[in-house]
């Protein structure tokens, strides 16, 4: 596959804790998007972390799914979200924590398949191998269990109305 590169901008006006910005994407997912710093809660917009965090939960999403397809798997659904720990260490504000948490929907799979799969997924994840931090995580296969049926089948309901009925008249 051919290299390819994303692109994404940042107007920045004042200083680290008194500043705020706005950050576009090519795509116009992000236009001029509110971006202030990643420990001012009171104000809206999005942060460093934040899109850490949203770029980290997408990227291992899409490779556990390519994992689990790579293992003959077909996932439904795979919900991941990503919690950032930032800590204001000696050298600054830094990444010290990520966490993972995973729920997923898979039919047919294994819950030893699904754990190595997850496994696989956080170590080959291209953002999880850019980053310099402790990345834990929680993996949880969600069953779905068969719907219990309320009514009896259609079919199963014909014959006995036209048992019935034809009890009735035979009387």
């Amino acid at each position: 596959m051919k290299p390819y590169t994303r692109k994404a901008s940042v107007l920045w006006l004042g200083t680290r804790q008194r500043g705020k910005g706005a950050i576009s994407t090519p795509s116009a997912v992000l236009t001029k998007a509110p971006y202030a710093s990643g420990n001012d809660i009171k104000r809206r917009g999005t942060n460093p972390p934040e899109l850490i965090a949203a770029a980290h939960a997408g990227s291992f999403s899409m490779t556990l799914a390519n994992e689990l397809a790579k293992a003959g798997y077909c996932p439904r659904q795979i919900h991941t979200t990503a919690t950032v720990t930032m800590e204001d260490i000696a050298p600054g504000w830094t990444m010290t924590q990520i966490h993972l948490d995973v729920i997923a929907t898979v039919p047919k799979v294994a819950q030893c398949d699904f754990i190595d799969a997850a496994l696989l997924a956080k170590a080959n994840c291209p953002i999880s191998r850019s980053l310099n931090a402790n990345i834990s995580m929680r993996a949880n296969l969600k069953r779905v269990a068969a719907a219990p049926r309320i009514f009896p089948r259609a079919s199963a309901a014909r014959r006995t109305v036209n048992s019935n009925s034809n009890q009735q008249r035979k009387i």
